[in-house]
Parts: C-alpha cells; sequence; structure tokens
C-alpha cells in the first residue's frame, strides 16, 4: 500500500480546546499517510548491530481508551535492541479520527501499511508481529493474507478463543449488532454516552477489570483519560461498542495461521476464557504460555513475559 512519511505533529488531530498530547510512545514520531487516513506511527531508531536486526511491530487493543501507550513495556524493553515500530490504530490516539466507517478491514489494511514502512525502513527484514487482545483479530488477519510480510506472530490474550461456538462467518463479516451503531452514534446522545464511559473513575473501573487487580498502571491510566478528551475521540469506540470491529470469521483465519505463532495470557480479571486454544496445542507452529497476571502480562511480570517471548524469537 503506498504511504509516506513525514515528521509528526502531536497536535495534528486534537480539538482547539485541548491542549496537545505528547506521542504515546518516545522514538522518532512520523505521520504516515495512506488510503487509511493519517497513522500516528513510532519509530525506535537503535544504534550498531541491533540497527540491522529484523524490525517488531506492535499493535495495541481496542477499547474507548485505546492507544499505543499500551505497549509501553515491549517498547521499553526492545527500542535499543532492535528496530521497534508502533502505532495507533485509525480513531484511535494520535491517528486520524474521522467519522467514517471503522472495520476489520480498515485496521488490517493499517497493519499492512505500517509493516510496509517497516520493511522499507529496515532494509525488507519482515518484522515480528506483537499484538494485544482485538488487535491480535488484526494482526492475524493481516499475517494470513500476506504471510511472507510477516517473520512471526505473538498474540498476547486475544479475542476470538472464548466460548465454544465457531465464528466461520464470511470473509470479512463482523459480529455488529444489526442498528445498534445508528443508535449509539445518534447526535442527541453521541458525545455524552462517550463522556460518560470515559470518565477518570469509569476507565479506572475498566483497567481493574483488565487487571484482575487494583494495582493497575498509572501512567496507562492517566494517558487514557487525557486521550479521550478530544470530541473525535468517540468515532472509533461508538463502532466497537456496536461489534463491527469484531471479525465474524476469525476462527479460520486462526487457523489458517502457518507462521510461528506465540500466544500468551493471563490468569486473572475479565479475559480468562481461552477454551478454544485446545484446537491448536498440537500445532507444530503454535506454541502456549499462562501467567498469573490480568490480560496486559507485560506490564505485571516484564521479566517473565520477555523471557518467554525472547525464548519464543529463538527458535525461529
Amino acid at each position: 500500500m503506498p504511504a509516506g512519511a513525514k515528521v509528526y505533529s502531536p497536535a495534528a488531530d486534537m480539538s482547539t480546546s485541548a491542549p496537545p498530547l505528547p506521542p504515546a510512545l518516545p522514538g522518532r514520531p512520523l505521520d504516515l499517510d495512506g488510503a487509511v487516513g493519517r497513522l500516528a506511527v513510532y519509530l525506535s531508531e537503535p544504534a550498531g548491530e541491533a540497527a540491522g536486526r529484523a524490525p517488531l511491530l506492535l499493535v495495541h487493543s481496542v477499547n474507548a481508551a485505546a492507544s499505543a501507550r499500551e505497549m509501553r513495556p515491549v517498547w521499553q524493553r526492545y527500542a535499543a535492541q532492535r528496530p521497534v515500530i508502533a502505532f495507533d490504530l485509525p480513531g484511535f490516539g494520535l491517528s486520524e479520527r474521522s467519522d467514517r466507517a471503522y472495520t476489520p478491514r480498515l485496521m488490517t489494511d493499517a497493519v499492512h501499511a505500517v509493516a510496509q514502512e517497516a520493511r522499507r525502513r529496515c532494509g525488507g527484514r519482515a518484522p515480528d508481529l506483537l499484538a494485544l487482545s482485538l488487535g491480535c483479530e488484526f494482526a492475524a488477519r493481516a499475517a494470513d493474507e500476506s504471510p511472507a510480510a510477516f517473520r512471526s506472530l505473538a498474540l498476547v490474550s486475544p479475542t476470538g478463543f472464548s466460548g465454544t461456538a465457531r465464528r466461520d462467518g464470511a470473509p470479512l463479516s463482523t459480529r455488529a449488532v444489526p442498528g445498534l451503531h445508528r443508535v449509539l452514534s445518534l447526535p442527541l446522545w453521541s458525545a455524552g454516552l462517550f463522556r460518560a464511559l470515559t470518565r477518570p473513575g469509569v476507565i479506572r473501573f475498566f483497567l481493574e477489570k483488565t487487571w484482575g487487580s487494583r494495582a493497575i498502571d498509572e501512567d496507562l491510566w492517566q494517558y487514557d483519560v487525557a486521550i479521550t478528551r478530544a470530541p473525535e475521540a468517540r468515532y472509533a469506540p461508538l463502532h466497537f461498542l456496536s461489534g463491527s470491529l469484531f471479525s465474524a470469521d476469525i476462527h479460520g483465519i486462526y487457523e489458517r495461521l502457518a507462521l510461528p505463532v506465540w500466544m500468551s495470557h493471563g490468569s486473572r480479571g475479565d479475559f480468562v476464557d481461552y477454551r478454544r486454544k485446545a484446537a491448536f496445542t498440537g500445532r507444530a507452529n503454535w506454541r502456549f504460555d499462562t501467567f498469573d497476571t490480568g490480560a496486559m502480562p507485560f506490564f505485571e511480570q516484564p521479566d517473565a513475559f520477555f523471557a518467554r517471548y525472547d525464548a519464543f524469537l529463538a527458535r525461529l
């Protein structure tokens, strides 16, 4: 996908009444313009031998206050060891947040666009892809569509593994509730609804459910509160609430993955149902690890998490 990169302006998509926010991650901030709109991209530029290693591409989760800030511990771990590239998904963080349809197709195309930029900057080397929660569905779809474009895929607390019913819908079909987005987005209450969902106490409540405890990351909470203040921040989350960002065909995508896959998750909080992973335990290209944490184990047990991930990468 054609795309051009330029120096990023943090104030580009913010309301005039809101103070400019810093980028979600350190490193070199860029704008990446293309068919998916403007993406806020963050690059690490390691020196020496580390600059020649395969890049690592990070995909954050989706929720009312999502951004690449969720990937901060992963960035901090690897930014000096290898090129790391992360981005805010369309409609989130400091990426373009215009009023448009937010779909798995749009999100997957964003993964493709940033992966292409990573390869361009890293001598054509295919990146390792690490994604969180619903971001795993977009990452897996990208790897299914372009298997040679990625070296490996790490799925952290992925969606699509709960329950027993299969999701074998038509290609690119979603789990959207018919008519729900139209109701949620009515001007009469859409802004008020989003403000209610993103009050500081409500954001803390949902982070505690994600962690499975009150010991959340305070820096992430503060950034989440700040990133939701702009009026444009509501558009993508309302599509998420309607179910239109969840793929109804995800099980076939996971089953077709042929590249090395590492799946990890926690055992606490609201995201602990991964019954469907039993169907993949016998596959030679899949590896699994479980941590005594919530859904973001790299925040709570970074040493254990990165030791397991490094062991997975060492087998490639």
